[in-house]
């Protein structure tokens, strides 16, 4: 007895789809909400943190990876407090280790969200608008270098990035690891003032701080420029074909 494929109608996909994207987008408030903030809270008494890290050990270090874990994903959990407590937790070497794992981890849960359910996903999390303003990583000749040097440089929208990368032609496994690598100097910064404040050095701290800040501000601007450049051209290639058709409808 041959048994018979069930397929499923274009609707009933649709349905599907919306309804698991819905499921998430409750998963992830109410992760944000019940665990997120309270985690947040946690990590921003560094004694009490720190106490909690040395007397829980290896399961201590696990915890941490899942926070950062669910910091990724979650996109609304800002990622510096994390980083500025594993800096005061662990130091900077091991707090480096420990932040890219979970970086890493919940990239390619991002990934494989996006490119499993496409753009209707990234869109129930972001406007239309700043999707858009990113098409350029579409681009793939310079999609890998788009990629590192926009994750490499601090105050571009990391988040939006991240969710974005599974609507590329990218591989996965280069993804991941140009976006997480990328990450490395930002993450470092945040370590190195968690670090500076467990020895007291306040001076480093305000220094690296004041740095961070200005290199953040000078991302946001590069970030701008390259947008900008990206959609004007595009907008010019976008008339000329418009000439063209005109010359030969004429």
């Amino acid at each position: 007895m041959n048994e018979r494929e069930t397929h499923l109608s274009p609707n009933a996909k649709k349905i599907i789809t919306i309804v698991s994207i819905a499921v998430m987008i409750a998963f992830f408030a109410a992760t944000a909400w019940f665990v997120g903030r309270p985690m947040l809270r946690f990590v921003k008494e560094p004694e009490q943190f720190r106490a909690w890290v040395e007397a829980h050990g290896f399961v201590g270090k696990l915890a941490f990876i899942g926070m950062q874990v669910l910091q990724v994903v979650v996109a609304v959990i800002p990622g510096e407090s994390l980083e500025l407590g594993a800096g005061y937790a662990f130091g900077v070497f091991e707090g480096l280790l420990l932040c890219l794992i979970g970086v890493f981890i919940g990239g390619a849960l991002i990934f494989a969200f996006t490119r499993f359910f496409g753009m209707k996903a990234v869109e129930a999390f972001f406007p239309k608008e700043k999707i858009e303003s990113v098409k350029f990583l579409r681009n793939e000749k310079r999609l890998e270098f788009f990629a590192f040097i926009l994750f490499f440089i601090p105050g571009t929208p990391k988040d939006l990035l991240s969710y974005v990368g599974g609507l590329t032609p990218i591989k996965w496994y280069k993804w991941l690891l140009i976006t997480t690598f990328a990450r490395i100097p930002s993450i470092i910064t945040s370590l190195i003032i968690g670090n500076a404040v467990v020895d007291r050095d306040y001076p480093l701290a305000i220094i690296v701080g004041a740095a961070t800040v200005a290199l953040s501000a000078a991302g946001l601007i590069i970030y701008g420029i390259i947008t900008k450049k990206r959609r004007d051209k595009e907008n010019a290639e976008a008339r000329s074909q418009e000439s063209d058709h005109t010359d030969d409808a004429l």
